[in-house]
């Protein structure tokens, strides 16, 4: 295989972005030959796209018989387990919007599927290829950061006026989109705290404030903290009410802290580890020597458009994804621990019980 045949399912915003890089030759070895979505979004694909990209309004059809080799799915949340369960069923390699699902017991399933098919399946978090979170990341995984101690997110510049949630029905409702802020706005930050950390998770006590600045019926604000399996601790603080919003980013560890803002990454760097410092210093108050370091952070930003490359490398040459499909799983779990958390309002041990929490979202569902 030289071209890899992609389609698009879902041409909502992003989706929309996707087929016009993908149409416009922005993306090496990939090729968009089929779009399937509503009746009356067939006339932008008319306007805007190449005669020979065919459209479809039926998902079954555009999946057996538009001869794709791989399938780009971006459709509301609650649909994306089950397309890529029947795309991996076709043969047909998967790039999967985020957030994987909204409750782990499909995308369990669904991860399932994908390795069954051995088919390349990849997740949108277009922020891994960011160079200040690869910078991060490096640093933390290569021990300069030493045992981490604490992390801790505050993620409040995604500023919505009530016209944004009354613009569609579906819009921050739990049948719609199964959550609010941290299913709509807040997976890449989760994702990038887990994946630039690689701690694990294990337990969570959170309170969620549903339609609390907004008339909607998911949370727009939320205040979550963690215990880490190595004793460490974290506090992750999102909202779509605050103005001016904040996005800063601590992680300290036994060597000092790394702190990103303003998309500067600082390293407050200790000249000798604090455990060590507490064990052996005798004079009372003081400190270990801290030096201020603004770390150089080289490289391209390639957003959206590096993950699509990445998959269809990996599917052309065997390159290995930067962020694997099946490490959606990840968000999932932790959003679900969140959300169980305060519907309990009590600790929750993670992974949830994936049975527990369907049934309790179901009910909010109904209601």
């Amino acid at each position: 295989m030289s071209i890899v045949k992609v389609g698009l399912i879902g041409i909502g915003n992003m989706g929309k972005t996707y087929a016009l890089q993908l149409d416009k030759a922005q993306v090496k070895g990939a090729e968009l030959r089929a779009i399937c979505g509503r009746e009356k979004q067939s006339a932008w694909v008319t306007d805007n796209l190449s005669e020979n990209v065919q459209f479809y309004t039926d998902e079954d059809t555009f999946l057996n018989e538009s001869e794709i080799d791989a399938i780009i799915i971006a459709t509301p949340h609650f649909s994306h387990p089950e397309l890529a369960i029947k795309a991996f069923a076709k043969g047909i390699h998967v790039l999967l919007e985020k957030p994987a699902g909204v409750f782990t017991k499909n995308v369990i399933e669904m991860n399932e599927a994908a390795a069954v098919s051995g088919k390349t399946f990849a997740m949108m978090y277009n922020q891994r290829t960011n160079p200040i979170f690869q910078k991060l990341r490096s640093l933390i995984q290569s021990g300069e950061l030493g045992e981490i101690k604490r992390t801790n997110w505050i993620i409040t510049d995604w500023y919505r006026s009530q016209s944004y949630y009354d613009s569609s029905s579906w819009r921050a409702t739990w049948r719609g989109e199964g959550g609010g802020v941290l299913l709509n706005q807040a997976p890449h930050q989760l994702d990038l705290m887990q994946w630039t950390t690689g701690m694990e998770l294990k337990n969570v006590h959170a309170f969620c404030h549903y339609g609390k600045y907004h008339n909607i019926e998911v949370e727009d604000d939320v205040t979550a903290y963690f215990e880490y399996e190595n004793g460490a601790t974290g506090v992750f603080i999102s909202s779509t009410a605050e103005a001016p919003g904040t996005n800063r980013f601590e992680v300290v560890g036994d060597r000092g802290k790394l702190v990103i803002e303003n998309n500067e990454l600082t390293f407050f760097r200790l000249t000798q580890s604090e455990r060590e410092f507490n064990a052996t210093y005798k004079g009372g108050f003081g400190e270990p020597e801290c030096w201020k370091i603004d770390v150089p952070v080289k490289g391209e930003y390639l957003g959206h458009i590096g993950i699509i490359q990445n998959w269809i490398d990996a599917i052309l040459k065997d390159t290995p994804l930067l962020s694997p499909g099946d490490e959606g799983i990840k968000v999932v779990e932790l959003v679900n621990a969140i959300y169980l958390s305060s519907w309990l309002n009590q600790t929750v041990e993670c992974p949830v019980d994936p049975d527990e929490y369907l049934k309790l979202l179901n009910e909010k569902m109904k209601s």
